[in-house]
This record gives C-alpha cells, sequence and structure tokens, in this order.
C-alpha cells in the first residue's frame, strides 16, 4: 500500500510503499476513500523537518536539554548517533481519514463490537491506504454525510473540545484568534451556540467566509484588534478568546488578556508563544488553559489502545462523542464544511498540496485514494499484502537467515547497527504498522518488510528469529516461533507470568531449539575481564549493583504489569542475571523492599537482596530518582580480600587483583558480542549462548521479587509444583 511520510531529517515528503498494518485486539482495519490533509499542523511539520539542525534546536530547547544529559552520561559520539537515528524516522503525516471497515478484531469490551466489515467510518488514521484504528478513535458516518464532507470530524473535534473548554452560554461574545480551518469550523460551532463571535485573522478571504456565517471579522492589518473588541463590548471585554492560530510570537496571548473582559476565558487551541504576562492576567482575574486534542480519551492508553471507555454519567463528551457531535452537526447542516474545501488532489499527485504548503491560500485540501477503495463489495477488494520486498540480495551458501520481530527503539538503536556490523544474513523485519520496519529494511539493506510476522515462520530458510516486541508479546511469540522449529533470540523478559514461563517451557522441552534471552551485559569485555579475574567457582562472594535508572513517566506501557511487567520483572532483570553469571550461582533466595510507605509492584525505586546457592549474597539497587548526571550502572565485587569496581561499562578498576590492571572503553554493555555470537552459531551451529537453568532461574527470581514485596519477606526459588502454577517453595 502507499502510505504518506514525512523525513525529518531531509525534509522530503514521500509516498511510501509499505506492507498493509494488521488490526490488533480492539481496532480495525480501514481500506481509505479520502483523508482531509490539515494544512497548519501539517506545514509545521513539514517546516520544522526541513529546518536545518541549528533552527531545529532552537525551536526544540527542551530536547537540546536531554541531549545535553546524555552526553554527560553517554559520550558525545553516542549521542549525536541517538540524535541522527531519531531524525531519521519517517513521520507518517495526516489525522483526518475516512473509509470503509475492511477487517475486525475482538474487542476489548464486553458489549458487541460497534463496527463491521463495509461501515463508512472516520478515524485519526494517517494519510495511508490501509489504516489500523481502535474502536474509541472511530465513528461511523450518517448516511447524509459525504466521505469529503466526514474527513473533517477529527479536525473538527479539535476545534470542538477548545469551545467546551471555554464554556460559552448564549449571548456570550467570544473572539476566535486565528481563521484557519480549525478555527473557521470554531466559529460556526459557536454560532451554533449562539454566541456573538468575532474571528481575527489577516486573510481577507477567511474574514469574507466568515462573515457569511454571521461572524463579526476583524483584521489586525486594518485595524487594532483588542481595541475593536473593547468596542464591540461597550468597553467590557470579551467573554472568553479561543486561540487557534499558530504563531511563535507572545503577543498573541497578551492581545488575548488585553480584549478580555475581567475574569474571562482564554482557551489555546493553537501554537503560540507562551511567555504570559502576569500583571496582566493579574488585574483581570483571567484563566488560561491549554485544549488537548480531541478531547478526554486522548493519549490515555486504558481509552485508546485498550478500549476502556468514560462512564458518560461522569464524562459526557470523549474524544470519540466529540467526533460523533462533529459528525450530527453536519449531519442536521448545522455545520458547514463543503465551503471550506479548496482543493481535491489524488493521493499520487501529493505534491500539489506539501510542495507549496502554505503559499497556495488553500483552506483545506482533500487526498483522493484510488478508486477501488470505495467498493462495497467483498468481491472487488484487491489483495491485502503484507510482506513488501524491500531489497535484492541472494543468501546462497547462508545456512539460514534472521528474521526480525519488531521494529521499536531497541532494534533501530542497539540490534540492527550490531548485526550490520556482525554481517547478519537478515531476510524479514516485522513491524505492526509496516513503515518502521519499512524504513529501517532500507536502512539496513533487509530483503523483506511485513506486518505478518507467522510469515516469518513459514519461511523454511529463516533459521534465527529475534522478538524484540513489547514485553507482553514475548512469551506467545516465542512458544509459536519454538513449535515452527525456529531459534529464539528474545529481548528479556522472557515472560510476565509462571502460566507463560510453564508454556515457554514446555515448548524448550518439546523441540530442538535454541533459546536465548537478551541479557547481553554478561558478555560486556568489562564482565568478561571479572569473570576471569574471580575464576569460574570463586565461592562465596559478595556482589552489588546499582542503577540509577532515571525516571520513566506513569503513563508509558513499561509501568504497565498486564503489558510491561514493571521495571523490576522488565529490566531489574539484567542485573539478576548478571549477579547470578558473576556468582556462578544460581539465586536461591531473594527479599525485596521498595521505597514508599505503600509500594506496588510496579515501583522502581527498590532494593533487592539475593541470596545465591554458593553462599554469595547479592544487592541489586534499582532506582529512578538518581541524578543523570551521575553513573548510569555500576557494579562492585568484594571476594577475599579483592575488590572489582564497574563504572557504567566503561571503566573497571580492580583492587588487590593480581595481574588485573583494569579496563577503559567506549560504554561497551555486550551487545555486539552478544550478537556476533548469536550470528556464527546460526551458520557454523552451536547451542544457545545462556543455559536455559540460568534464563528460568532468572525469570522466576524478576517474579519472586514481586511476590516478596507484596507479602514483605524472603522468597525462595525452587520448581515446585509448577504444573500448578507455583514456583516458591
Amino acid at each position: 500500500m502507499k502510505q504518506l511520510i514525512q523525513n525529518l531529517k531531509t525534509g522530503e515528503t514521500v509516498l511510501e510503499d509499505v506492507p498493509v498494518p494488521q488490526a490488533g485486539r480492539g481496532q480495525i482495519l480501514i481500506r481509505t476513500n479520502c483523508s482531509l490533509v490539515s494544512l497548519g499542523t501539517e506545514r509545521m511539520l513539514v517546516e520544522f523537518s526541513k529546518a536545518n539542525l541549528l533552527q531545529k534546536a532552537r525551536q526544540q530547547p527542551d530536547k537540546v536539554r536531554q541531549v545535553l544529559d546524555k552526553i554527560r552520561t553517554d559520550g558525545l559520539m553516542p549521542t549525536l548517533e541517538a540524535v541522527f537515528k531519531k531524525l531519521d524516522e519517517p513521520l507518517p503525516l495526516g489525522y483526518c481519514n475516512v473509509g470503509r471497515v475492511d477487517e475486525i478484531t475482538d474487542s476489548l469490551k464486553c458489549e458487541i463490537l460497534s463496527f463491521k466489515r463495509g461501515d463508512r467510518v472516520v478515524s485519526n488514521g494517517p494519510h495511508a491506504e490501509y489504516v489500523r484504528v481502535p474502536e474509541n478513535l472511530c465513528a461511523t458516518i450518517p448516511d447524509n454525510v459525504t466521505d469529503e464532507e466526514a474527513a473533517f470530524t477529527v479536525v473538527g473535534a479539535i476545534g470542538l473540545q477548545g469551545v467546551r473548554l471555554c464554556q460559552p452560554t448564549f449571548g456570550e461574545t467570544i473572539v476566535v484568534i486565528g481563521l484557519g480551518l480549525i478555527g473557521l469550523i470554531t466559529v460556526q460551532i459557536l454560532k451554533a451556540n449562539g454566541c456573538r463571535v468575532v474571528g481575527i485573522d489577516i486573510d481577507s478571504e477567511k474574514l469574507n467566509l466568515s462573515k457569511t456565517w454571521g461572524v463579526v471579522t476583524i483584521n489586525p492589518k486594518e485595524s487594532d484588534g483588542v481595541a475593536a473588541v473593547m468596542q464591540l463590548t461597550g468597553g467590557v471585554g470579551a467573554d472568553g478568546v479561543i486561540i487557534t492560530a499558530s504563531a511563535k510570537a507572545d503577543d498573541i496571548v497578551s492581545q488575548a488578556a488585553r480584549m478580555s473582559r475581567k475574569r474571562g476565558r482564554i482557551i489555546l487551541v493553537g501554537v503560540v508563544g507562551l511567555n504570559l504576562s502576569r500583571a496582566e492576567f493579574y488585574e483581570k482575574e483571567l484563566t488560561f488553559q491549554v485544549s488537548c486534542s480531541y478531547g478526554p480519551g486522548r493519549y490515555d492508553e486504558g481509552y485508546e489502545q485498550k478500549g476502556q471507555d468514560y462512564p458518560i454519567g461522569f464524562v459526557r463528551w470523549t474524544e470519540k462523542r466529540n467526533f460523533e457531535a462533529v459528525l450530527q452537526a453536519i449531519s442536521a447542516g448545522q455545520l458547514d464544511v463543503k465551503s471550506l474545501i479548496t482543493q481535491r488532489v489524488k493521493l499520487e499527485d501529493f505534491e500539489q498540496v506539501y510542495g507549496n504548503m502554505g503559499k497556495s491560500g488553500a483552506i483545506a485540501s482533500i487526498l483522493v485514494y484510488p478508486e477501488g477503495n470505495v467498493s462495497t463489495n467483498d468481491n472487488e477488494f484487491t489483495k491485502i499484502e503484507r510482506i513488501v520486498r524491500v531489497t535484492e540480495k541472494d543468501f546462497k551458501g547462508v545456512t539460514g537467515t534472521i528474521g526480525i520481530v519488531g521494529a521499536g527503539n531497541f532494534t533501530k538503536m542497539t540490534v540492527l547497527p550490531a548485526l550490520k556490523k556482525c554481517g547478519a544474513p537478515i531476510s524479514y523485519i516485522s513491524s505492526a504498522n509496516g513503515l518502521s520496519g519499512t524504513h529501517l529494511a532500507k536502512k539496513y539493506g533487509i530483503v523483506n518488510s511485513t506486518t505478518d510476522y507467522l510469515g516469518i515462520l513459514a519461511d523454511h530458510g529463516v533459521g534465527l528469529v529475534m522478538i524484540t516486541t513489547r514485553h507482553n508479546l514475548h512469551a506467545r511469540m516465542v512458544v509459536e516461533c519454538l513449535k515452527a522449529g525456529k531459534n529464539v533470540f528474545v529481548e528479556k523478559p522472557l515472560t510476565l507470568n509462571l502460566e507463560e514461563l510453564n508454556a515457554v517451557r514446555d515448548a524448550y522441552q518439546s523441540g530442538n531449539s535454541a533459546l536465548t534471552v537478551g541479557f547481553n551485559r554478561r558478555f560486556s569485555p568489562h564482565i568478561q575481564a571479572i569473570k576471569k579475574a574471580l575464576g569460574d567457582q570463586p565461592g562465596p562472594i559478595n556482589l552489588m549493583a546499582t542503577m540509577n535508572a532515571g525516571a520513566i513517566p506513569a503513563n508509558v506501557w513499561v509501568h504497565d504489569m498486564e503489558v510491561g511487567g514493571g521495571r523490576i520483572i522488565g529490566e531489574a532483570c539484567h542485573y539478576l542475571d548478571l549477579l547470578m553469571y558473576l556468582a556462578g550461582s544460581p539465586i536461591e533466595a531473594v527479599c525485596m523492599n521498595a521505597m514508599g510507605t505503600d509500594p506496588k509492584g510496579n515501583t522502581d525505586n527498590a532494593s533487592i537482596l539475593l541470596r545465591f546457592a554458593n553462599g554469595s549474597n547479592g544487592v541489586v539497587n534499582y532506582f529512578a530518582n538518581g541524578n543523570k548526571g551521575y553513573s548510569k550502572e555500576r557494579v562492585e565485587v568484594y571476594s577475599q580480600g579483592r575488590t572489582v569496581v564497574m563504572d557504567n561499562f566503561r571503566r573497571t578498576e580492580a583492587f588487590g587483583v593480581s595481574g588485573f590492571k583494569g579496563l577503559k572503553t567506549s560504554i561497551d554493555k555486550g551487545h555486539f558480542a552478544q550478537f556476533k555470537l548469536l550470528t556464527d552459531r546460526l551458520q557454523n551451529g552451536g547451542g544457545a549462548l545462556i543455559p536455559f537453568a540460568d534464563i528460568e532461574n532468572v525469570t522466576m527470581a524478576s517474579f519472586a521479587c514481586i511476590e516478596s514485596l507484596m507479602i514483605g519477606g524472603w522468597i525462595k526459588i525452587n520448581r515446585v509444583e509448577y504444573s500448578k502454577g507455583k514456583a516458591y517453595g
């Protein structure tokens, strides 16, 4: 299929060939009929991508601070590499999509699915021939509303949410600053609410259009906007001001404050400078609020991705219900969007819109998709292609190729650079949306990009499958790969619970495939040097590892125990494995304490005590509340009058260790060594890099950490009564 993307690094707008995405649980797959170009929002993205590095930095000072912090901890070159890779990501354009439902998966909600195949729907999907969208971000289109009219639904919901926050009442004077697409819809909604509406813009065409709806218009080039509003309201000022303009200057908010009455309301929908004057707001006791996109539910993963609706008695207008309200207004003739359409362009002629964005004078541009996309006859739907051949490559003489499942940051920043350096033969990369996988396939010479990873399992030429998806998918995919006879590498954690671990163990023991978990740190040259100094059987030793992990926002999926498993199971497991490896002995018992008076299982500030079978002791400190300027990772070993300290995988010092002078490198956490070993064994034979008993022990220990926190005591690790779901004795 074709999808429109923006390259932030080169500034190019490209129509890319990508595989059709698969609808996940609670999602629908939509075949697009048309989509609306949001000229204001998309122009900002295009202009930003065309700016040079210095200009980009000036526009995002908060990102610059993050870069400086990373330089202090990781060094200059790794940081610059990460920045350039981030800028190289393709950015999907568009969020106003109309089409027909093509595929439906099981709903996450208890009620019957809201949609059926063939339904005309609107969604916030991008400019692509197919889009997959969660149910709560879609709405059914009334029969008397055309596709082109429906394309205004999502952008209309942005204006509607701004109006709802303003809380206008009948007869109030509301000013709308900026009569772009959202502004022109906003003034109509306000008129429908019985308000006296004032529109401010410098575009005479938009002002004239607004006049036809009964809007009082002001052109700042011809008159003082503040004075005009004060005169219009008899010196009282506007009851509310909704800013839908996009500008870098701070004077727009200042003008809004000066034209407002005492205790007036200012709502920001657009993007403007925000250096507020305290005096202007203080003297009038003004309220200022920023509107968040389409309404309540936006950026809430529970609502958008898991289908958890807000009760209508408590949240009357969610983003989905705002979509429906806009569609109803169009259907009833209360909202005129036809007159806003100034340009209709075929998808393949997208450059007519994006080539001179902001200069054409267009208000709304509609992208029209191929005729086959509008059919309602099942037999006329074209075959869905979920594999796209990106490069031509011959793997003659290769024992087995690699298929990668997952195209997120870890794959992009760590896996693929290491595999490229190893010369690994990669035949597939699978991604959920098809876009990220296709981009990486082009960059790293991967033959196929797909959105159906089961196709990788069906290819007999694939010898190793690498899984780097979200944590909740690991266990199921590992089991499927093992049953298909594939060797498997899965990024940590292996599983999120005992039931999943049992299923993986059964699949592993039933076949002959190798299974490796990405506990890369044991392969670092620093850890290898320490291991060599200690010997394979060091006897009872004391070990301490500190992870200055840094905070991750609470709404990130990693904290979700069902999806990410929390940071202890999801990330601290690295150090459970590392200390077990250095001790040369399995973990026998754990006891975890976490910060706070009522810590939860998804804590990210905890200390874990470890007791090993050979009498060694270990402590893992996993903290998210430290300073980024301090080293991120540190390991200390105490044994028989010897002390070894490893600092951030850059420097290792030894005290009292004969013949060991220390080690200095750039940051090396063992990723390359790990993937080099994997690649060599794929071609030359050999088992898993880490014994399954070690993987099993660490996985059980990570679960025991959470159990220990809940009961407030030590938990022993054993394999008693696995079939009954028990693992602790």
